[in-house]
Parts: structure tokens; sequence; C-alpha cells
């Protein structure tokens, strides 16, 4: 069965490294893309998807990431999906955990064996 993640507010550079560290580091995983709380929460209610990326600043908006990751949480149909915050700074990560959200990862970590570990239990999880 493929896993679906979502990706959001990447810029297209980010987008595209994260897609390839999910698509061809996990059997069986497709990549999809949203920019907003508005594109995200209509993704999610549609399509379904077993993880959400987050980043920390939205690309188009600079809007905060982790208000997306407390709507979701506040949402009945949308708070057991498992979601991480994409961002270097541990302070921001260890409010997103306080927010619901499963431990993410920095963008200068994709290429740590830590990085599919975290991706590997958040998929799992969610079976």
């Amino acid at each position: 069965m493929t896993k679906r993640i979502l990706d959001v507010g990447q810029c297209d550079l980010d987008h595209s490294s994260i897609r390839h560290l999910i698509e061809y580091g996990f059997e069986n995983s497709q990549v999809d893309r949203a920019h907003d709380l508005a594109d995200t929460f209509e993704m999610l209610r549609t399509r379904g998807y077993d993880l959400v990326l987050i980043n920390r600043k939205l690309d188009r908006d600079q809007s905060d990431g982790i208000e997306i990751i407390k709507s979701m949480k506040k949402d009945p149909q949308l708070s057991e999906v498992p979601v991480m915050l994409i961002t270097n700074y541990a302070e921001h990560q260890q409010d997103a955990v306080a927010a619901g959200a499963e431990p993410g990862f920095g963008k200068n970590e994709l290429d740590k064996p830590g990085t599919r570990d975290k991706l590997c239990r958040a998929l799992e999880n969610h079976d």
C-alpha cells in the first residue's frame, strides 16, 4: 500500500530534496505539495495522508507553520494524522511537539540516519 505524505510550505528546492528523500528512501511512497492552511486542509480532507511535513515558515507568505499543526490537532477529523515540523531550530521543534506534532527534523539533517528513523516511526505508527 502506498504511503502518502503531504509536504507543506517548502520552496521548490527544499520540496525537491524532501520528495527525493522520501520517494527514493521508502518503497511505495508518494509526496504531494501544499502551500498554505487552506490547500493543506482541502488536500487532507479529499485525499487522505499518512504524514504531513510542515515548514516552519511557509514559502509563499512566511506565515508560521506551527499554526497549521495547531489547527490540525483541534480538528476532530484530522487530529490523528501524524505531522512534523521541518526546522533546524530546537526551540521550534519543542513548540511543535508541545502542540501535538511528532519530533521533526531540519533541512540540514536530510541526509542523517536519524531523519530516516523519524520518518519510519511516523509512517509505521499510521497504519
